[in-house]
This record gives C-alpha cells, structure tokens and sequence, in this order.
C-alpha cells in the first residue's frame, strides 16, 4: 500500500485576469497559503506556462519548475485538455470546440486536429523536461452524438469511430512511450472515453498501448449513475491520476441523467464543492491506498453554487483529512509469533 499525496490543486478554474489569479507566481504563492502542496498546471494557459516553448527548452521547464518550488509547492502533472479535446472533434461540435483553437486554426479541422497533435506532444515533451511521468488529458470524440441508440446505428458505426480516434492518439502514445511519460485519460461525457466500457474499447482500438492510463475523477461517474467504487476495482491497474471533485446526483420526476438542456443549478447531476455533495471519499481514498495508488489527491473545482475562493480553502483541509497514512504492519501483529514449520505441522496434525 502507498500513501497517497497531497493536497494538490488544478489551476484552470481559478485564473482570471487580475492579482493573483494571472500569473504563476502569485497563483502558487496563493494556494501555498491555504496549505496545498502541489499544483496542476494546465497547459493551454500562456499566463502559466508556455507549453510550446515548454516541449523545446529544458531550460525554460527548469524556470517554471523553480517558480512552483520557491512558493513551496511541487509540480503534480500537465494537463492537455482542451488540446487533447481537439485531436477528435465530431463536425457537428466543429464550431463550439473552434474556441479552443488559435484564430487562424478556427474553421480549419484539418489544421486544427494537426496543433492539437503537436500541442499535446509538446506537453509530453515538456511533462518529461520536469520530470514528471504522467499527463493528463481528454480522448476527443467521434463517436459521442451517437450515444443513444436511437436512430439505430449502422453496423460497424462505433468501431470505425474507435478505430479512427486510436489512429489519431497512436502517434502521440508513441511519443509518450519513447520518452517515459504515461497519458492519463480523464473518463467523462462528451467524451468517447466516458465510462469503463468505452476505455475498453480504446484500449484494444490501440493494441492495448502501455502509455494508456486514467485519470480518475468520481464526479462524471455520479452524474452517470456509474459505481465508481467498483470502477476502482476493474481499473486500479490503470489508475495514475486523481481528481477530487464532488457532486449530486437527484433525479425527479420531471428530469433525469440527461438534464432537459438545463443548466447546471438546475440539473439533476451537478458538481459541488468538496464536501457539498454525494462522493463517498472516505471509500474511495481507502480503496486507492489499498491499492497502492501512489500520485497526488488533486482539488478540481467546479460548483454552480459556491465561489472558487471558498472552494479552494475549504478543499485543502478537506484532501487532507482524507487521506490516509497507510499502515506498515498487521493490527493484530501482537497475537501472532514468528513462522514456524515444526509448530504449524503440529497444529494442522502433519506427521513429519
């Protein structure tokens, strides 16, 4: 068993555009001051990071990595994604997902999924200048508007889907692989990775790749209906990154999993701040550390009710009374004695 680290927070919801939420330095001094100890940088954020300049220079990574160091933090991991989100786009989310593109990207998918390939092996190249061995990212998707079976898909539909979206991760995978990194996918609707089942699919799309792996967030599964507990008992192997968010989930009789195009106070399944929802924590970190889990417990925020400041102060102690300082020995160590081949032989009536 491990203890798991933290706490850790994901920068991309608390940026703005004033003191000191705008820049790396006063943003790492901030969350070192409620009692976080590592961030989560996302690398589309030019006010944190560079991330192209990031993926060529060992130097410049050397200079973020002192900024996160002198406020007392570490760095956790990269996060891809938006970009990661535009290596697969279904034509009729073309114009939405143009946002996240340069300007001169915008109405270009071609030009548009070719960036954000490279983006996302920057940061892999980058995540290695730090030293770090994990990313983090979203699958894109291809498939996703053809989630209900309804019209019935054509035979083979969701197997092309598949096979095209590992043809277009592969490149990046092997990147990763070359250079010691692991892509960690973040499982969540919208995405063609959105449950257990749609990361098999993946999975043997790209002959089992070693640079596969999750990232584990239980608020998507709440909002699914999904066990994310026994989610952690199929996956564990392939769980190197955690989210800890939280959320609700209540169903009435006039809405559902699918949330009638409300918005998100409205909804039945909605993200909350730590503590304000359903996620049982309590399993989920024992079961990590029993798993050995060995990465950071990291606060993602999103809560259509509470501010992201008192989010941020709550979460840390929240994280931090969570985890658990795994045991080195039995609990009932002091009743046994040592092993013993002649006294256990007696005791099971085993002639020698």
């Amino acid at each position: 068993m491990k203890t798991i680290k933290g706490p850790a927070i994901f920068l991309a919801q608390f940026l703005d555009d004033v003191e000191p939420y705008n820049n790396l330095k006063s943003i790492c001094e901030w969350v070192a001051s409620l009692g976080y100890k590592g961030v989560q940088i996302p690398a589309w954020d030019q006010r944190l990071i560079d991330i192209t300049l990031a993926g060529e220079s060992k130097t410049y990574c050397d200079e973020i990595k002192g900024v996160v160091n002198e406020a007392g933090l570490e760095l956790t991991e990269l996060s891809t994604h938006l970009q990661g989100q535009l290596v697969a786009v279904h034509p009729a989310y073309d114009t939405m997902f143009d946002t996240f593109a340069p300007d001169h990207l915008k109405g270009n998918p071609k030009a548009r999924t070719a960036w954000a390939v490279d983006q996302v092996k920057s940061a892999a190249s980058a995540s290695n200048h730090l030293g770090i061995n994990l990313m983090a990212s979203f699958s894109g998707a291809l498939v996703w508007p053809f989630i209900y079976p309804w019209p019935q898909r054509p035979t083979g539909l969701v197997e092309a889907g598949f096979s095209e979206l590992a043809k277009r991760w592969l490149p990046i995978l092997d990147h990763c692989k070359e250079i010691g990194v692991d892509m960690c996918y973040e499982v969540h609707p919208g995405e063609d990775l959105h449950d257990g089942v749609s990361f098999e699919r993946f999975l043997e799309a790209t002959d089992h790749h070693t640079a596969v792996n999750l990232l584990y967030d239980p608020s998507h599964f709440v909002l699914q209906n999904l066990d994310y507990l026994q989610y952690i008992d199929h996956y564990y192997e392939y769980i190197k990154m955690f989210h800890v968010k939280d959320a609700e989930f209540n169903p009435t009789g006039k809405s559902g999993v699918y949330g009638g195009y409300q918005d998100w106070v409205d909804r039945p399944g909605r993200f909350r701040s730590l503590g304000d929802g359903t996620v049982d924590f309590a399993g989920i970190f024992s079961k990590l550390s029993q798993y050995g889990f060995e990465g950071w417990a990291v606060l993602e925020w999103e809560c259509c009710i509470k501010s992201p400041e008192q989010g941020a102060q709550e979460g840390a102690d929240f994280i931090a009374d969570h985890i658990i300082s795994v045991t080195e020995k039995a609990f009932d160590d002091f009743a046994g004695g040592e092993a013993n081949d002649v006294i256990n032989n007696k005791i099971l009536g085993i002639d020698e």
